[in-house]
């Protein structure tokens, strides 16, 4: 077992089977490796000094861009939808009309405030949006090797790159699959592009982006990075899938949600702020090249 996976923090239910999904993906190497990854509070860190980081929607929400009865709003909302979309003892099929409901509300307030394009780049700036730490060997690793990235984001696109943009990793192996901002000639926002995508029908949008997964056709084995249930299902759009490692991210209400990260995801990591599990297997992976 590799040393990193013996943190206090890293829970394994089928440790046996975890050793043989990295023992082949270390035999299929980089050039058969992809990596399909959500973004807020997988990527991103959910807290720092015990405060809670933004998302890339809470980074317009709290931002100078909107007024204070969007802000409430947005709050409101948040305070209403939030406990449904972790609560585990609420189906999928329950959920998703809620979430559908939450994102579609939000959207609309956010359209109402005319934001501006150019707006964004500085709105990122005064947040305290933080990648995890280590995300500079991660990104800057998977473009050494000419691994593909895959971010796929129920959050703003065009935020969430700002955010890795400005930590100067975003690099040409990255690919975004988000809810993108519509802006008009005068670069303010009038919508948001295409159809909605929420924590909870990122099946359907990975099988709809199916052509982006599968660009190399190569790469055949897989590492899922979430920190939901609806995660899980990110790399459905792949074809002919050999090995797949699910790791989730534990991040908040962690004895009520562990058996069942437990029972879905590969490596459960409790309440880690770092990509260290990840560098580590990455670096067992390639190392054999």
């Amino acid at each position: 077992m590799l040393p990193v996976l013996a943190k206090p923090n890293v829970c394994i239910r089928d440790r046996k089977r975890v050793e043989e999904i990295i023992l082949s993906l270390q035999n299929g190497g980089a050039s058969k490796l992809q990596i399909i990854s959500d973004f807020d509070m997988t990527l991103t860190r959910f807290a720092h000094n015990g405060k809670r980081c933004p998302t890339s929607h809470n980074i317009v929400d709290t931002s100078r861009l909107i007024s204070e009865d969007c802000r409430k709003m947005l709050k409101d909302l948040l305070d209403t939808y939030y406990p449904i979309e972790i609560d585990p003892s609420r189906s999928v099929a329950e959920k998703l009309p809620l979430m559908v409901e939450w994102w579609t509300k939000a959207h609309g307030c956010l359209v109402e405030q005319k934001i501006r394009k150019d707006q964004l780049e500085m709105a990122v700036r005064e947040s305290d949006a933080m990648l995890r730490d280590g995300f500079k060997p991660f990104f800057d690793k998977l473009y050494e090797h000419s691994i593909p990235l895959v971010i796929f984001s129920a959050g703003i696109g065009d935020v969430l790159e700002e955010i890795i943009r400005q930590a100067g990793v975003f690099h040409p192996n990255v690919k975004v699959v988000s809810n993108y901002m519509d802006f008009d000639d005068n670069g303010v926002l009038r919508a948001f592009k295409g159809e909605l995508i929420h924590t909870y029908n990122k099946r359907e949008g990975a099988l709809k982006n199916s052509g982006l997964f599968n660009q190399q056709t190569e790469s055949r084995n897989i590492i899922l990075l979430g920190d939901s249930m609806g995660d899980l299902s990110m790399a459905d759009g792949v074809e002919n899938t050999e090995n797949i490692l699910k790791i989730g991210f534990l991040n908040d209400k962690v004895e009520e949600r562990r058996e069942q990260y437990l029972n879905s995801y590969d490596i459960v990591l409790v309440k880690d702020e770092s990509m260290d599990v990840v560098n580590g297997i990455l670096q067992h992976i390639i190392a054999k090249n």
